[in-house]
């Protein structure tokens, strides 16, 4: 779809009222260039990962039973291991989210949204046997690496007793 077709689709969306028409220009070029894969802190950690000789998938969709669609960040297959990482404004954060000040109307369900769905996914996997680690993008890089070995870890291990 081109750019003009792009701008047409969203001033007809803002019409209708289904999400507010941005503030400036400013803003809603910021807003576009929210990436929904390979974030920076998402990128650190894969690169993290791969130095110390972790192989994995990444953004790769899983069809889970019961219908559910999951794209974690980071899926290491046969350990069945799902990392997500989580910005803290879209995934609400205890410690950084915060609620927006501006357009509450289009932003308060939409961050609700994204917790429950949040909470759908980390059900979903767990009934299908994965693992779940979701780390938050603040978290210091060597404590995330130290989180996704110890559930890797955690696999191998189980395994062995069994």
């Amino acid at each position: 779809m081109s750019s003009r077709g792009s701008g047409d689709a969203r001033e007809r969306a803002h019409a209708k009222g289904l999400y507010p028409a941005p503030s400036s220009e400013g803003r809603s070029r910021n807003m576009r260039a929210n990436r929904r894969a390979d974030t920076k802190p998402e990128v650190a950690l894969r690169s993290a990962l791969h130095r110390l000789g972790y192989r994995y998938r990444k953004d790769f969709r899983l069809d889970l039973p019961d219908g559910v669609r999951v794209r974690p960040d980071v899926v290491f297959t046969a350990k069945k291991v799902a990392v997500f990482v989580d910005g803290c404004f879209w995934h609400v954060c205890p410690q950084h989210g915060r609620q927006p000040t501006s357009n509450e109307w289009y932003w308060t369900p939409k961050l609700r949204r994204n917790v429950e769905r949040d909470e759908v996914a980390n059900e979903a996997l767990v009934q299908a046997g994965w693992r779940v680690v979701r780390i938050w993008e603040h978290l210091p890089l060597d404590d995330a690496v130290a989180a996704v070995a110890a559930a890797i870890e955690h696999v191998y291990d189980s395994r062995a007793e069994g």
